[in-house]
């Protein structure tokens, strides 16, 4: 037992030599890092919004207009269908989570349903539903069928709006630049949105608060706009702003089809350029393959026609279409600023929001706030490492000091594997640390006062620490295993800062266990091989 093979003694100085390679970036000065070489770690804990400043969004996912759109979309299929099988019918509309329509000749009603009933699908992502219909579809005697979409259904698509929106946000915020954003889900259709180091929000809001939904859609030339404003908007089209194309900011109004010829689903890129003629900003973009084809027919079938790109129900542009516009690519122009361009063009690569978010709550965290928060959890931490070093010291003596090594190891391991795992470090991380620092020493005092046991039992010096170490392995081992359960635990069904806590507190319990029963007897071995003591120190 008191022979430590040569293969762990390499393993152990191996681990610890790159524990302290990996974490000493983070107590060196930052103009100390960018000159370290580049084959050296330089990553660091990033710090949370509570220590390093920054923005807080809390984001509320409007899944009822997703319902809404898909209601009217099955308007549209049903209209369709029906028309293509020359069926007649009334009262085709859409409610809060239903659509009706009465089917006027009896003969022809079973076949109406058959094709109706065609168009309902099964629920998608949901698991305790496969196989289900998205609507139930009922039949009353006066030959009204009605299409009403069920429970599942609708919990299947807001939990799929919800994490699209997720991840959508995601890619708007890292086109920003920002590090370590933390975005999470919370309750059932809400966002909690983090962004260190951003002190305006305004520019955040700016970018989530657009649904970003480009479509393109032809204008109908034949419609009256004075007409439409009045409220006889023509069957199948719709009256939209027109974007100002002035600074006095005037908007004027614009009716275009409903029908979406290419949807902005198909862009794979949009940057901001420059008009080759004007020299003002404007957006360049390019199609994936399906989508290029598409603009190809439609700009061919629709030569000298006007052709509108729209943005959240907002047209930008109108321009005429002069020639075939092939190759999957084009240019928006408007009245864009440089940063308006950018902006809008960032919108584009993430892609549009399934459905709008509305802002419930939003604060800022100044940058001296987060320095307090940082010097208070600095001192706390030190503060407790301290006391604890003291307290063994004065009860275990040496021992107690190559306990106190142990520590300071556990803690340099703990901020590499935080470091390694790029983890973001906050007030409650800090508070797992000091936990931890409290609990680390709980192995080796099971470790000392077993060896005091045995001593007392009458046993050598050699199989009093022998024993320490054997028989106090199984009890350290029980105590470790339930406090990682509980924070994975806290892990699982928390979230925020009670899951920064969890991690801090789950890396420790490994960490301090390491430390505790391997570095710790490799030192005392150590130290009975070069001092050879005749009595045992404790």
């Amino acid at each position: 037992m008191l022979q430590i093979p040569r293969w762990s003694k390499i393993v152990t100085a191996l681990v610890v030599f790159f524990g302290i390679l990996i974490s000493l970036p983070n107590v060196l000065p930052p103009n100390v890092v960018k000159k370290m070489p580049h084959w050296l770690p330089t990553n660091t804990v990033s710090l949370g919004l509570d220590l390093q400043g920054g923005s807080y969004l809390l984001l509320e996912v409007q899944h009822q207009v997703v319902i809404k759109d898909r209601l009217e979309t099955l308007v549209g299929d049903i209209r369709s269908a029906l028309r293509k099988a020359h069926i007649g019918y009334t009262g085709l509309q859409a409610q809060i989570d239903s659509v009706s329509v009465r089917i006027l000749e009896p003969g022809r009603r079973d076949e109406a349903e058959t094709l109706i009933r065609a168009l309902n699908p099964t629920v998608s992502g949901s698991v305790l539903a496969v196989g289900a219909r998205t609507y139930d579809v009922t039949v009353s005697p006066d030959g009204t069928i009605t299409l009403k979409m069920t429970d599942a259904a609708k919990e299947s698509l807001k939990t799929e709006v919800v994490n699209q929106s997720i991840e959508v946000v995601r890619r708007r915020i890292d086109a920003l630049g920002t590090r370590e954003p933390t975005i999470e889900r919370q309750g059932d259709d809400r966002i909690v949105v983090q962004v260190p180091g951003l002190d305006d929000p305004k520019q955040l809001i700016a970018i989530l608060g657009k649904t970003a939904k480009m479509t393109f859609q032809l204008v109908d030339e034949t419609a009256n706009v004075e007409q439409a404003m009045k409220g006889l908007v023509p069957i199948g089209s719709e009256l939209l702003d027109l974007r100002p194309q002035d600074k006095n900011g005037a908007k004027s109004k614009i009716v275009v089809f409903k029908r979406v010829l290419v949807s902005g689903d198909r862009l794979t890129d949009a940057h901001q350029d420059y008009d080759s003629q004007s020299g003002q900003p404007d957006i360049a973009f390019d199609f994936d393959t399906l989508g290029a084809r598409q603009f190809a027919e439609v700009t061919k079938e629709n030569v000298n026609h006007a052709f509108a790109v729209v943005l959240d129900k907002e047209v930008i542009t109108a321009p005429r279409i002069i020639n075939p516009i092939i190759g999957g690519k084009g240019i928006i122009t408007g009245n864009f600023t440089v940063d308006s361009a950018n902006e809008l063009a960032i919108l584009l690569r993430a892609g549009a929001l399934p459905a709008p978010l509305k802002i419930l709550a939003t604060s800022t965290v100044g940058a001296e706030l987060g320095k307090d928060s940082v010097v208070a959890g600095t001192w706390s931490a030190m503060g407790g490492l301290m006391l604890v070093v003291l307290f063994m010291i004065g009860r275990y003596g040496l021992f107690g000091l190559f306990a106190d090594l142990a520590l300071t190891l556990n803690v340099i391991l703990l901020m590499a594997v935080l470091t390694l795992f790029g983890a973001t470090l906050t007030l409650p991380g800090i508070a797992g640390i000091v936990l931890t620092i409290g609990m680390a020493v709980d192995a080796n005092v099971l470790i000392f006062e077993r060896m005091r046991e045995e001593q007392r039992n009458g046993r050598s010096m050699l199989a009093s620490i022998d024993q320490g170490f054997r028989r106090a392995r199984a009890t350290i081992f029980d105590a470790n295993m339930t406090h990682l359960i509980a924070s994975l635990i806290l892990f699982q069904l928390g979230s925020g800062p009670v899951r920064g806590f969890a991690v801090t507190l789950g890396v420790g319990i490994i960490t301090s266990f390491f430390t505790a029963v391997v570095v710790t007897r490799l030192v005392v071995l150590t130290w009975l091989q070069v001092r050879r003591p005749k009595r045992l120190a404790i």
